[in-house]
């Protein structure tokens, strides 16, 4: 279950990721699977060979990108997501999911 965000956010990312560009997303999220993790990145990209090769450029396994059309992605979670955010420099979402 997503929540915490916006339409015109998804949106834009949508827009983003069919453009073929690297688009994140970050939302809260509930899932039983991963107890204790609140928020979960979406990084995607229409262009699977460019997300394939961002996703080894961040030490990632491609095989776990979603390939859902038409928006495939890769789900970032834990501190990986952490890490990724901020080396993207996406302070906004570190702070409003209060992942800092």
């Amino acid at each position: 279950m997503a929540f915490g965000i916006k339409r015109s956010e998804l949106t834009q990312w949508k827009e983003a990721v069919s453009r073929g560009e690297i688009a994140f997303l970050t939302h809260f999220w509930l899932e039983p699977r991963f107890p204790g993790i609140t928020t979960v990145t979406k990084v995607g990209c229409a262009d699977l060979d460019r997300l394939a090769a961002w996703c080894q450029a961040n030490g990632l396994n491609p095989n776990y990108i979603h390939r859902r059309e038409p928006f495939p992605h890769f789900d970032l979670i834990g501190p990986k997501q952490i890490e990724i955010l901020k080396k993207e420099r996406l302070w906004d979402q570190l702070e409003r999911f209060r992942l800092l």
